[in-house]
């Protein structure tokens, strides 16, 4: 039982949009591939992981520091005890030998990378989905048969007018979903506001709405906000002001009465933690959006879910970003709240295996060993294209 070989590449997810912060023209991603010894229906088991949207590609502190790390590691020091599976446990504390606690930025993303292709490679060798592998592992032995999921979009894009804005969410309700989610922030409030109107007479109500600064309010333009949108009950607002200041977060919920949701650019435990101690975010209404592929992957993960346990939110508060298969996975076996999804952008990194629709707002997952990205044809097809040698 081996690590054999691993493979990194960098491809582009690039894309005219824009939200209130970035734009995605040079966006790219790194994906990785751990080829083990390890064979199975004549073929060898492969984990796949790429980072999510938003983060660029970590190939040079991948290259630099976490792949030789792992390829000098002794390989029976990253297997289970019992020899009978890897052991991402041990394989990302190999991956973090040498490096300092905190400064959590990129060096979180280039982990959380490998991570993912771990762990596809841990559920393959075992011979089951990887949300049975969480459940029966770290879980009670159950896990849910579908996960909610919500339809991210509405992003800035040239040219683009309220009734194209309307076109695309009516496209994402004919096609299952429920939930909504359009940017804010990156026009004046007034426009923003006729923009979030123009969408609720699509879908009619404001529970069916969440909207997303993408961090780029100070506390008095978020405030402002908060009071133009608290009338229209919306499903969230999310990410109002800069992911580290927990004062805007904390101010917010003193004045704004509706869910908000925060977490997907904060990278370890410890800042899940400090939000949840000091941001005033409430565990009766609100949401976390840790996104596990670019926070040093499901290992942190775990421990994030319980530091976040011991300060009174569940994991049913948590709704990962990313719109990956990994959260999906995570979010059936270990109970979240739900998974974000991308219908329409950075193809071919987002979406379900084919075939699974999304029916009320929820989606299947597939009965296939690993993550399940074998079942996404156009993902699958990328990521072996990539990584092949």
């Amino acid at each position: 039982m081996k690590i054999v070989d691993i493979r990194e590449a960098v491809v582009s997810i690039s894309s005219p949009i824009r939200n209130a912060f970035i734009d995605f023209s040079k966006m790219t991603a790194s994906v990785v591939a751990v080829v083990t010894d390890q064979v199975r229906d004549g073929k060898p088991v492969i984990g796949y992981g790429f980072n999510s949207n938003g983060r660029y590609a970590a190939s040079g502190l991948l290259n630099e520091r976490f792949l030789p790390r792992l390829r000098e590691a002794k390989p029976e020091s990253l297997v289970r005890d019992d020899g009978a599976n890897l052991d991402p446990h041990k394989i990302w504390a190999a991956m973090m030998v040498n490096e300092k606690p905190g400064g959590h930025g990129e060096r979180s993303v280039a982990v959380g990378v490998v991570d993912m292709a771990v762990w596809d490679a841990v559920a393959k060798i075992a011979g089951v989905p990887l949300y049975k592998y969480l459940a029966d592992t770290y879980g009670d032995g159950t896990h849910d048969d579908s996960v909610f999921v919500y339809a991210a979009g509405g992003y800035y894009y040239p040219g683009k007018d309220d009734s194209q804005l309307q076109d695309e969410m009516r496209r994402y309700r004919a096609i299952g979903y429920e939930v909504v989610k359009m940017k804010i922030g990156g026009a004046p409030l007034a426009e923003d506001i006729r923009r979030i109107e123009a969408v609720l007479e699509v879908v009619g109500d404001g529970k069916y709405l969440a909207v997303d600064a993408n961090g780029r309010f100070d506390l008095d333009t978020a405030l402002a906000y908060a009071e133009a949108m608290k009338q229209y009950n919306l499903f969230w607002y999310e990410e109002a002001g800069d992911p580290l200041d927990y004062h805007i977060q904390a101010e917010l919920s003193k004045v704004y009465p509706g869910p908000m949701a925060t977490g997907e650019n904060l990278f370890s435990h410890q800042d899940a933690r400090n939000l949840a101690r000091y941001g005033g975010m409430r565990p009766d209404r609100d949401w976390l959006q840790f996104d596990c592929a670019l926070s040093y992957g499901l290992v942190e993960y775990l421990r994030t879910l319980e530091a976040i346990g011991k300060e009174g939110f569940s994991s049913r508060n948590c709704v990962p970003h990313g719109g990956h298969q990994l959260s999906l996975n995570i979010a059936a076996g270990l109970k979240l709240g739900g998974n974000e999804s991308y219908p329409e952008v950075f193809k071919p990194f987002c979406g379900f295996a084919d075939g699974i629709r999304v029916e009320n707002g929820r989606v299947g997952l597939p009965d296939a060993p690993g993550i399940g990205f074998e079942q996404n044809s156009a993902l699958i097809k990328a990521m072996r294209e990539a990584t092949a040698t």
